[in-house]
């Protein structure tokens, strides 16, 4: 039976895990939508309001802990902010890619494509830290692979319809999945002594500098800036602040194995939002490759020769 120490992870972790969920239809919903100047809103505004957003409501929170807790702060040095700002590169790398990937193809897609962390994480393991995968995560990614076949429902993908670019979409969304491990590779490993609130400043101040790049190069219309409180405000707290906060606090709690399984939730949340708010049609072969997933990713978190939760992965 776990305690109540265990127990409060999970809440938060699945609290945060929800909150990502959410924020693919917030997208796609904000892309529906026309700015003050008469034109849609694009990635780059998209992009740009949750992260400028982001930073100063991380500023806020790094000012608060900054009080409360005085001279017992410590401080990140030179190198420790160069160095999340370098990671925090493919944070901006993902929300690109992710926002766009979603605004080619249905959330219900993008999210399963965004999974593909599970065995992009195994491989990036193992090029990196000459790490060989055990057979329980090989067969974990075969799992993956064979669900995420069934999730995007390949077969009846109509490649030619006009509202969509399912070759681009498809594209993008491995990319941000490719740029998202990166991310999660990096950040349980630079900086780890400094406070997670700095550890997310830093990084986030990096993603920025891609995404005001990007942002420069691609805005060809004039800027919508109500962007900022019709859209910017919900982008920033469900993908920004709350999500990171909360799984920064969870995980010590519940151990790296079931933190990683509760926040598998991100992928049916998404799915559920993008069926029952933006009416994709999800079918049940779909279904049955996101159950898939979810099991891949708690086969490859829990140790079978102790019959208990990993916290190694």
């Amino acid at each position: 039976m776990f305690g109540n120490r265990v127990l409060k992870g999970v809440f938060l972790v699945g609290l945060g895990a929800t909150s990502y969920g959410m924020l693919a239809t917030f997208v796609k919903l904000a892309y529906s939508a026309n700015g003050v100047s008469g034109y849609p809103f694009t990635p780059a505004e998209v992009t740009t309001s949750q992260f400028i957003l982001g930073i100063i409501a991380i500023l806020i929170i790094n000012g608060f802990q900054k009080v409360k807790k005085g001279d017992t702060v410590l401080n990140a040095s030179r190198k420790d902010i160069r160095q999340l700002m370098i990671a925090g590169t493919s944070t901006g790398l993902t929300s690109i890619f992710y926002y766009m990937a979603v605004k080619y193809i249905d959330v219900s897609i993008g999210i399963v494509l965004l999974m593909q962390t599970v065995w992009m994480g195994v491989l990036l393991e193992y090029v990196l830290d000459k790490k060989s995968p055990s057979l329980q995560k090989i067969f974990s990614v075969v799992i993956v692979l064979g669900g995420t076949i069934l999730a995007i429902n390949i077969l009846d993908i109509n490649f030619n319809d006009p509202k969509t670019n399912w070759p681009y979409g498809i594209i993008l969304g491995l990319l941000a999945a490719a740029s998202f491990t990166t991310t999660m590779f990096t950040a349980n490993r630079v900086a780890v002594v400094i406070s997670s609130a700095q550890r997310s400043l830093y990084m986030l101040l990096g993603g920025a500098v891609i995404v005001f790049i990007f942002a420069v190069v691609t805005q060809n219309t004039p800027i919508n800036y109500d962007i900022f409180y019709k859209w910017g405000i919900l982008l920033a707290l469900f993908g920004t602040v709350i999500p990171p906060m909360l799984m920064n606090a969870g995980f010590p709690l519940t151990g790296i194995g079931l933190g990683s399984i509760v926040s598998a939730l991100e992928l049916p949340v998404s799915v559920l939002m993008a069926f029952f708010i933006l009416n994709e049609t999800v079918i049940l072969s779909q279904w049955i490759g996101i159950v898939l997933i979810i099991v891949a990713i708690v086969i490859m978190n829990i140790n079978f020769n102790k019959k208990v939760i990993s916290s190694d992965t």
